[in-house]
């Protein structure tokens, strides 16, 4: 059976993000998106204008629709929308339809610096933590999980071990807003470090919707069974892919190439492995 995966996130008007960048992240990997729109925003790679909140007793209706009838095989959760829509969301995870299969992006803040989530949403969003295989913070969503203002790259692993160990759960910390050559991407668990991916830094603007890319091609590997590390490795690769292939649209932050200029992923990964 295709692989089932339930995206509990909000719709970006100008496809590069949310939802949309979802859809398509696990439609190319095989997997069949499922949403639960959690927000309707309106805005284009120079920013957000505005965020209209879908009501929290919809959000949890979309999902036990899907999940009472085609069921779910992993979770992708986004941007959340409002503390009340967290807990409303964690009560429906919790009643046994959807899996342990969950990967949570903590969305706080776009691309274009606009800010997604007020603290009491962001205080709110550790009971979705708890619940996750694995949360995808960078590294300014990091700090505020740590209730920190920023952090140096000295503090960011013991950091974010101590998160894992908060949380009892695994934490890919993303380097992407780091200013090094090298984007470095680390997968901690309260035990330390288990795997480090370095790539070289994709010199482009078109960068809108890499988080939440990366955190759908996550889940749509779990849905089918693989290790957390070979579903980050592959998620990470697809990024990459997407970066390269991105098709320059908008004067600001423009969406990727999810569509891989009509490469099929395999066949690009075979000729990029590394």
């Amino acid at each position: 059976m295709i692989p089932r995966i339930l995206i509990i996130a909000g719709s970006d008007s100008g496809g590069g993000a949310g939802i949309q960048a979802d859809v398509k992240t696990v439609t190319m990997l095989g997997g069949h998106p499922m949403t639960a729109i959690t927000a309707i925003t309106a805005q284009n790679t120079r920013g957000v204008e505005a965020v209209l909140p879908v009501p929290p007793e919809m959000v949890v209706r979309q999902m036990a629709c899907v999940a009472e009838d085609i069921g779910i095989d992993a979770v992708k959760i986004g941007m959340i929308g409002s503390a009340e829509t967290v807990s409303v969301v964690a009560d429906e995870l919790a009643h046994g339809l959807y899996g342990d299969a969950i990967v949570f992006d903590p969305v706080m803040v776009a691309t274009s610096g606009a800010r997604l989530a007020d603290s009491r949403t962001v205080a709110a969003m550790a009971r979705l933590a708890r619940m996750s295989r694995v949360v995808t913070p960078n590294l300014p969503e990091l700090a505020v999980l740590c209730g920190r203002e920023r952090l140096d790259a000295d503090s960011v692993i013991p950091a974010a071990v101590a998160l894992a160990r908060e949380f009892g759960t695994t934490l890919l910390v993303k380097g992407g807003h780091a200013a090094d050559e090298f984007v470095v991407d680390r997968l901690i668990d309260r035990d330390g470090v288990r795997t480090i991916w370095t790539h070289p830094r994709i010199d482009t603007r078109h960068t809108h919707g890499t988080g939440c890319t990366l955190a759908s091609g996550i889940a749509a590997g779990l849905a089918t069974g693989m290790p957390l590390g070979d579903a980050v490795g592959r998620a990470i690769a697809f990024v990459q892919a997407a970066l390269a292939h991105a098709p320059g649209l908008g004067a600001g932050h423009g969406p990727m190439g999810h569509a891989l200029g009509g490469v099929p992923f395999a066949t690009w990964k075979a000729a990029c492995p590394d």
